[in-house]
């Protein structure tokens, strides 16, 4: 203590109980951090194990959605629709304007004919250079061909290079397709097929490693970052050729950074499932490479078809540079809106293939030289004839399922003719401009076109703009049929050869109907003229209502129904004597139906449209041939076919031959409805079987008959197109005898009012006149009248 006070430290007591603070020992201190971590770690192996979990689990999702597409239904491709094959041969009958339409229609290009897909015309010698095409029964091969059009004909016809035949099938041009509800279309092409300078060009340009890489490559994606940073902008991309398929085949285009997670991850697993080929493959008949109207163009089989009408396996150097060169942006580098960048663009791609030892510099050098050979047009476009194709469709539908023909690349071979078909639209727009001259009337129309023979539809306009897809009035206007129903009921009564002959007599007097519920019906001739007695072959040629009404009551309301319904009538029939008058409604489409058995004699011919279907490898699927059911006797129809003729020669139809040569025998009938709404015209060659309308779409009233309105428009058609007269087989029952029809008995040939007319055997005249008696009995009855 004492040394404690010298010091001079006090001492006090309370020190002894208060310690001075002791720092807490470094082992404390380890202990404390040591009981942080186990939390830290605790709360981190958790929330990677859910990490983990979780993208194992979004990893197993987009494993399923990867290869469910790809082991399925990988493309819905549409079914496509061909028009009939162009066939040629010494004495074919084409004229030069629609060879070279038909030519431009599936893609040929004018040029010097030594090339596939080009054709050379001067005047009317062509040189043509086929692509060749696989039908059904065969591939037709390319050739190089030479022919003479002379008088709507082909002469001279001589294969120069090829596989030497007498006649040869151009390929069908394609006239459209049924497309899936997302609109995108394509032609698939098999890997072997693509020609190999196509194939290192594109990885070349798109995916130098594609090789080499499982699906994303870290090293091009650093360098495209960097490039892009550098510039500021977007200038290069790192994604692989299988990034790209991923993106195009399951993705959006959102450019976000789980889209692009997403697109790296399907990306590994493609390629962990997929060989490398098969990932190509894909890849080629999936990018995007332009639009065609509201359709998409996808892969490069349709792609080279679209800008070059060509086959992908056939086109050159600088062709194949532009298609790969168009993947980086196929609106900015259209060679058709923006000539001058895709060309830019093409050279930029030669200059890779030199660069990479892909071609020499002297094939470069040439391939930069080329211009961009890009068709005018596109070689593929939307339907081009809708209202056919909408027929087609309808037919289709009895033995296809919708979805099927969206999706499964059926090849459709039709019965369309582009000739007949670009005739039948011109006329349609000549004529009813002319029509409506200044007058503020609109006026619609349609035309139907059948060969005579088979009932196969070759033509069908539904309306003054033949591109509109909407209102088909071929199809779907049922408007009243008017004197078009004469010829049935005729023949209902000519079948009854004991009742009812061509020379007849039929009473052309007026008359009235009295219902049971008082109602009175009284129809009118449309002159309003009456000429009592009449044979009835005038009364049919000059489509006279009065004898017409009076003979479908003498056989039948019943009976003429039946008639109709034979020749393959379906809708419902009115029972009413008004329907004697036509007040029967029906389509275009279904007049041309019942007019086709009176132009076969009798046999119901139902209508065509596709002569075939074949998968997307070509193997058939359907055939549709020919269906004939005699549903008339052949000799009554002869009898009917032969006053259709006088109708052109002599009645109604008779200004036809105003446009068509007087040489070109012509059968048919007009028909009119109550104030002109309704102007028909029915007939046939020996070719061709057509119907016209001229109407308006609200039912209302025009100035126009059957001879003046709808004649016009079928005379029209009938005057462009090449074909022979109607020249029909005399039946066996059939004989022809001279006769004086106002005297209803045989006469001789060179008597003033002989004429030679069909009977059916046994009901020609048995009573003969001469020329002399004919004369006595003439003067005797005008004397008889004086004393009446």
């Amino acid at each position: 203590m004492a040394c404690l006070r010298d010091a001079g430290i006090r001492y006090n007591p309370a020190m002894k109980k208060s310690a001075p603070p002791r720092k807490s020992p470094k082992k404390n201190s380890r202990k404390g951090k040591s009981a942080r971590k186990p939390w830290f770690w605790r709360l981190f192996f958790r929330v990677f194990f859910i990490g983990v979990v979780l993208l194992a689990g979004w990893m197993v999702y987009l494993d399923a959605v990867v290869t469910s597409r790809f082991e399925g239904r990988r493309f819905e491709v549409p079914s496509r629709v061909y028009a009939r094959p162009l066939e040629l041969y010494d004495g074919a009958s084409v004229s030069s304007g629609a060879l070279e339409r038909e030519l431009a229609l599936s893609g040929y290009r004018a040029g010097d004919g030594s090339k596939a897909g080009t054709y050379r015309r001067n005047g009317g010698h062509f040189t043509i250079s086929t692509r060749g095409f696989l039908f059904t029964d065969g591939l037709e091969p390319r050739r190089r061909l030479s022919l003479t059009i002379y008088g709507d004909r082909v002469q001279d016809f001589r294969v120069l290079s090829g596989e030497d035949s007498p006649i040869v099938r151009l390929e069908p041009a394609q006239i459209g397709g049924i497309y899936p509800a997302h609109k995108e279309d394509r032609v698939l092409v098999q890997l072997d097929e693509v020609p190999d300078l196509f194939v290192d060009t594109l990885l070349a340009v798109e995916d130098r490693q594609f090789q080499d890489h499982h699906g994303v490559a870290p090293l091009s994606i650093a360098r495209a970052m960097l490039a892009n940073i550098q510039a500021g902008r977007i200038v290069q991309g790192g994604s692989t050729l299988t990034q790209q398929l991923v993106k195009n085949f399951f993705l959006t285009r959102e450019q976000t950074l789980l889209r692009k997670g997403n697109e790296a991850l399907m990306s590994l697993l493609l390629e962990l499932h997929y060989e490398k080929d098969d990932i190509l493959e894909t890849y080629l008949n999936e990018v995007y490479l332009g639009q065609a109207g509201t359709r998409a163009i996808h892969g490069f089989g349709l792609a080279s078809q679209f800008y070059f009408g060509e086959s992908l396996r056939d086109i050159e150097a600088h062709q194949l540079a532009l298609l790969v060169g168009m993947v980086k942006g196929p609106s900015y580098y259209n060679p058709r809106r923006r000539p001058e960048q895709a060309l830019s663009r093409r050279n930029l791609v030669i200059d890779v293939m030199a660069e990479t030892g892909l071609v020499s510099e002297a094939e470069a050098a040439r391939a930069r030289a080329q211009p961009l050979e890009v068709t005018d047009q596109a070689s593929y476009s939307e339907n081009r004839y809708p209202a056919y194709i909408d027929l087609v469709r309808r037919h289709l539908a009895r033995d296809y399922k919708q979805e099927d023909l969206q999706s499964e690349g059926l090849r459709i071979f039709t019965t369309l003719d582009p000739a007949i078909q670009y005739a039948a639209e011109f006329s349609v727009k000549d004529m009813l401009a002319r029509m409506e001259g200044n007058s503020d009337t609109t006026l619609e129309s349609a035309l139907v076109v059948t060969s005579r023979d088979s009932g196969e539809v070759l033509a069908l306009v539904g309306g003054r703009n033949p591109q509109y897809a909407g209102f088909n009035r071929a199809l779907d206007a049922r408007r009243p049929i008017g004197s078009l129903i004469k010829p049935f009921i005729y023949l209902t009564a000519l079948q009854q050869p004991d009742r009812y002959t061509l020379i007849s007599p039929v009473e052309d007097k007026g008359f009235s109907l009295v219902f049971d519920d008082g109602r009175r019906w009284e129809p009118k001739n449309f002159d309003g003229e009456e000429r009592g007695q009449v044979p009835l072959h005038e009364a049919l040629s000059r489509s006279y209502n009065f004898p017409a009404v009076r003979v479908g009551l003498d056989v039948g309301i019943d009976a003429v129904k039946s008639t109709l319904q034979g020749f393959g009538v379906t809708s419902a029939i009115s029972e009413y004597p008004s329907m004697l008058l036509g007040s029967v409604p029906m389509t275009p489409v279904a007049v041309a139906q019942i007019y086709q058995g009176l132009a076969t004699s009798g046999f119901n011919t139902p209508l065509r449209t596709i002569r075939q279907v074949t998968d997307a490898k070509g193997e058939a699927l359907s055939r549709y041939s020919l269906k004939v059911d005699q549903v008339a006797d052949p000799a009554a129809v002869h009898l009917v076919q032969y006053v259709m003729q006088e109708t052109m020669q002599e009645g109604t139809g008779r200004s036809v031959y105003r446009t068509v040569p007087r040489e070109l025998t012509l059968a048919g009938k007009t028909g009119t409805t109550d104030d002109g709404r309704d102007s028909w015209f029915a007939g046939f060659s020996g070719d061709l079987l057509a119907v016209s309308w001229v109407g308006r779409d609200d039912n209302g009233p025009t100035a126009l008959t059957g001879s003046t309105g709808a004649l016009p428009i079928w005379s029209r058609f009938m005057g462009q197109v090449p074909q022979h007269g109607f020249s029909p087989v005399v039946p066996d029952g059939v004989g022809y005898h001279w006769v004086n029809p106002a005297e209803g008995a045989l006469t001789d040939e060179h008597c003033e009012n002989a004429r030679l007319v069909p009977f059916i055997a046994g009901s020609e005249p048995q009573e003969m006149v001469s020329c002399g008696g004919n004369i006595e009995r003439r003067i005797r009855g005008w004397f008889e009248g004086l004393f009446q």
